[in-house]
Parts: structure tokens; sequence; C-alpha cells
């Protein structure tokens, strides 16, 4: 059995404003979006699910496969990539890899996010999965559990080919995945690197990193058929946003895309961290060393608000009567959930704070024997 505690939380963080409702923003492209990477709310949406060529934003989802290998352990940033004949032969952005030529997936790194630099996408490619075929196989495979309904990729580059397509929704959802591997920020925040030892010099195809405040990536694409298209994500006062910008007419367009969503963001949400105000009840543990555990949130509950809302935030918990011993750190004892105006907005685990143990034989006993000479 479970008991409901409702408890009022107060909304000082959202004061009441007489602003008006902010008006939307206007990209001049074939499609656009802008999303919040830790809730993946949606805030803006042009054209969002039109299928379009994402020409080297693609390589967003070369760089997630491989960020995912690295946070996996299955290769490290120091182990050595032999570039093959067909890598070097990659046209469009590149940075002029030989045959033969071995480069470390760390340097790899650099110059697909900072230069994009399809031999060195390919080159990474058939070192995870032995092939470019076999690797796009993985990419496709990725999109489909990231619920990328608009995406087929046919090739790692983003270079010109039939059957190759997204949306600005599918590369939202991507850029969002990438993003929760934070390494990644050490490679497409780099303005300007070099690459064999100083010998050759990178350049961040993103000028936002230069010159957005805050942005932290991430990728860029052009080619004739394409046009330009971006994905840039900026972080600030602990929010970080993705916008999308697919067939903007030039560079300058495009940029200017992102930075009109961007700061539309900004100036008009914010996440808001919900803690209670009060502790929530223990739960009784039967036949535990300790008679009580203390449930706890299992994360922080975040939520996306427009700024200077006045509505009301309260936290309604489910907990069970009780829980059998043992109780390990971490087992689910109940629910929160949070709701805004009485609408749920977020369902919260509650989970034991601290392990406790099951009573021995021996302190069974005991215990039993102290409850009866109490009750005398």
């Amino acid at each position: 059995m479970k008991r409901l505690l409702p408890l009022l939380l107060t909304a000082a963080l959202l004061a009441p404003t007489a602003a008006a409702a902010p008006a939307c923003p206007t990209v001049s492209a074939a499609s656009a979006l802008l999303m919040e990477q830790e809730t993946g709310t949606v805030l803006y949406e042009q054209n969002a699910h039109e299928k379009l060529e994402p020409a080297s934003v693609t390589k967003v989802m070369t760089l997630l496969l491989i960020m995912e290998a690295l946070d996996s352990g299955r290769i490290t940033k120091q182990d050595v990539v032999t570039v093959s004949p067909y890598a070097a032969g990659m046209g469009g952005s590149q940075v002029y890899l030989e045959a033969g030529e071995q480069m470390s997936v760390h340097e790899m790194l650099k110059c697909i996010a900072v230069s994009s630099a399809n031999d060195a996408a390919v080159a990474m490619a058939e070192y995870l999965c032995g092939s470019e075929d076999a690797f796009v196989s993985q990419m496709n495979e990725r999109a489909a559990q990231l619920g990328m309904a608009d995406t087929r990729f046919s090739n790692c580059t983003g270079l010109p080919i039939s059957d190759h397509y997204t949306s600005a929704y599918d590369i939202a959802l991507m850029s969002r995945q990438l993003l929760f591997h934070p390494d990644i920020l050490s490679y497409t925040t780099i303005w300007m690197d070099t690459i064999r030892g100083g010998a050759f010099g990178l350049s961040n195809t993103n000028r936002l990193i230069r010159h957005y405040p805050g942005a932290v990536g991430l990728k860029t694409g052009f080619t004739d058929s394409a046009l330009y298209c971006l994905s840039a994500a900026a972080q600030r006062d602990g929010m970080t946003l993705i916008a999308t910008v697919m067939g903007a007419p030039s560079s300058d367009t495009r940029f200017q895309g992102a930075r009109t969503l961007l700061d539309y963001g900004f100036a008009n949400y914010a996440l808001t961290t919900v803690h209670p105000q009060q502790a929530l009840p223990t739960v009784p543990v039967l036949l535990g060393e300790n008679e009580l555990v203390q449930p706890v949130p299992e994360y922080d509950c975040r939520l996306l608000l427009p700024k200077g809302h006045s509505g009301q935030l309260t936290t309604e918990f489910s907990i069970a009567d009780n829980v059998e011993a043992p109780v390990e750190q971490g087992q689910r004892l109940g629910e929160m959930t949070v709701c805004l105006d009485g609408q749920p907005q977020a369902v919260i685990p509650l989970v034991a704070a601290h392990p406790v143990a099951r009573l021995t034989f021996p302190a069974l006993f005991s215990r039993l024997v102290r409850a009866l000479l109490m009750a005398d």
C-alpha cells in the first residue's frame, strides 16, 4: 500500500510579470528548430520534419558513435589509426591524410570536429567497423534508437550521395545525445589548433565558437545541393540550447539564424530546479538492522519554464508503507510527481538514501527479548 502526501512548493523563482508573450523568431532557411538539451523541449520549429540533405552536419552522428566507443572503453584516444587508400581519397573538406599515414584517435577527433575532415571521418569509420558501409549501418541503427524517423544516412561524411537525408528535428535529437558526452566539448570548442606536430593548422568552420558568448559547438555543413546547414549549441546559466538550421542561402544567414534562435531561447526560458521544502517521510524497514530508511529523489527535477511565469509548482509523493530488509542504497521506494498549475510535468523516482542490512538471527532474538521486557 502507498500513501499520497501533497507538498506545496513556493514559486519564488517564478515571479509574476506583465511582460507580453515573446515574439517568435524568424529564420531565413528551409527549416530550423530550437531545442533545450537537458529536457529535449522544442522551443521553436519551422518545417522541422522536412527531409533535407544535411551536408557535413551528418558528422554529428559520426562523432556520437566515436564518443560512445570511447566512453564504453572499446577504443581509447591513444589508439593509432592507419589511413586506408579509400579514406585518403575522400574529397571536400579534408586534412590531406595519406594512405598508410598513422594518427591517434585524439587527433582524428580534432580533424573531424574542428575542420570537418571527410578523410578523418572515413578513417575512423573503418577503424571502428572495418568499412564505411558497416559504420553507416550503425549510424542508421543508432538513428532509429534515438527516434530519428526523418533520417537515412548513406555515408559518414555528408558528401553528396543519393538517399541521404535528415531533418532539423532529427539533427537536434542526435546533437542532444552527443552533448551527453561532455568530453566532446574539448574538441567542438577549439577555435584553432594543429596536427602533425604543429605542421598542419586547423581552423574551426563554426565561427560562433569565436563570436557567440557561450557557444560550445557543434557542426557546420555545406554542399551546392544542401546549401548552408548548422547545428549550433550554446550554454548559459546552466542551460544548453541547440539551434539547427538547414538549407540557408548563405553562410552568414545560417549563423544569423542560429544566433536569433539562441538569443530567443536564452532571453525567454530558464531551467528551474525543484527542491522539496521538507524532508520526505521515512519508510519502516521490516527485519532490518535500522528500523527506518530515508527516501530521496534519485536525481534533481529541473523544469524548463518561461521566464516570468507565475504558475504554482506542487509535488505529490507516492511512497511504500514499508520495505523488507535487506535494502540496497538506491533501491526504489516510491516516486515524486511534479505538477505545474495542477498538470504533471515530471515523475522522479524516490530511492533509499542508504543501505539497510537484514537482522541476523542473534540480533533478531535480542530485539524480541528487549521488546518483551519493555512490554512487561
